[in-house]
């Protein structure tokens, strides 16, 4: 078994700051907290290595990146366990002599020739993760590249960030991936996502993974909403359609037909409805929702956005609770009851 966790969150989307008023909470003094990211380069070292120092650099990097390099050869450029050293040499002097992976490194190399940017937004975003959870250890960053493979892999002590996974909705690459990834994806893979996805990944793998027992809509909603509250609390600054993954115009109509949708859920009896096949789509990216709106408008997983709504009327009008304690009650009817939530 794998010691890491891929995370592909497709929830990254168009920063837009006129839409993305969180609320008017006062955020915490967190001056005092001191969590400074660093992300450590692999990918230009990946990008760097010749086919005469295949086998100096992977006796090296098992030491230097571990237990990162080890996924990464096993799990995702898939080539094989770094150990292996005859046939990793082998693999990776075919791999480096293949035009796409030349194109794709120096696609990724222009892209970010820094990623200064990236790792002031990390810091800020660990510095509020600590205080919310101060038990939490800020893991060690490594930027990569593998293909398209993977986005944001989590492994023992680390987050990986796949920054061909961010090289901007107009890369020459998306396009020709659309079998694998829908343009309505690869349009937000964009840098603005890169923080949010960290963010996103590290609470939903390793701080607060779903609950297997969660099998009806409100549960799931409450779910999602709670991840989402959450990155209220850690991205304060963040736009609301970075965090849930909407367009400008998805956004806005989440918000203009929030009540019609509620009353459509309460309608159809999909509050308590355990059918995964009847649910999901309501929970899982599209380009739009099914069987809501006109002329495919609508925007897609209403039932992620709707608990992200109702958590947020809940924690309003209990403001003694914390974001732990909010974490930690699994009940989600009583959360339903005392949100008052009525779909505004």
């Amino acid at each position: 078994m794998p010691s890491f966790r891929l995370f592909f969150p497709f929830g990254l989307f168009f920063f837009v700051c006129l839409l993305s008023c969180q609320s008017n909470k006062k955020t915490p003094d967190i001056s005092h907290i001191k969590a400074d990211v660093k992300i450590e380069r692999f990918d230009q070292e990946l990008a760097q290595l010749d086919t005469l120092s295949v086998l100096k650099q992977n006796k090296l990097w098992q030491t230097k990146y571990a237990p990162f390099y080890q996924d990464f050869m096993l799990h995702m450029l898939e080539v094989g366990d770094a150990r292996d050293t005859l046939y990793i040499d082998y693999m990776m002097k075919r791999i480096l002599q293949q035009e796409d992976f030349k194109n794709l490194a120096a696609a990724v190399a222009e892209k970010y020739p820094s990623l200064q940017t990236q790792e002031k937004k990390l810091s800020l975003a660990m510095r509020y993760m600590k205080y919310y959870f101060p038990a939490y250890n800020v893991p060690r960053f490594y930027s990569f590249f593998s293909g398209f493979s993977v986005q944001v892999p989590i492994g023992e002590g680390y987050v990986g960030i796949g920054l061909d996974m961010f090289l901007g909705s107009d890369s020459k690459f998306y396009p020709s991936l659309v079998r694998d990834i829908p343009l309505y994806l690869s349009r937000r893979f964009t840098p603005e996502n890169i923080t949010p996805r960290v963010v996103e990944s590290i609470l939903r793998q390793d701080l607060y993974p779903p609950d297997e027992n969660n099998t009806s809509s409100l549960q799931h909603m409450v779910y999602q909403g709670k991840i989402l509250l959450a990155m209220d609390s850690i991205l304060p600054e963040t736009a609301d359609s970075l965090k849930i993954g909407y367009t400008a115009k998805q956004l806005e109509w989440a918000k203009g037909y929030e009540g019609e949708v509620w009353s459509w859920f309460l309608q159809e009896d999909l509050l308590y409805n355990t059918d995964h096949l009847r649910i999901q789509k309501y929970f899982t990216e599209g380009p739009f929702t099914a069987e809501l709106g006109e002329n495919n408008e609508s925007a897609p997983k209403l039932g992620t956005y709707l608990g992200w709504m109702l958590i947020r009327k809940y924690m309003e009008r209990n403001p003694e609770v914390t974001l732990k304690a909010l974490l930690a009650n699994s009940n989600a009817q009583e959360i339903l009851e005392q949100s008052k939530y009525k779909g505004k």
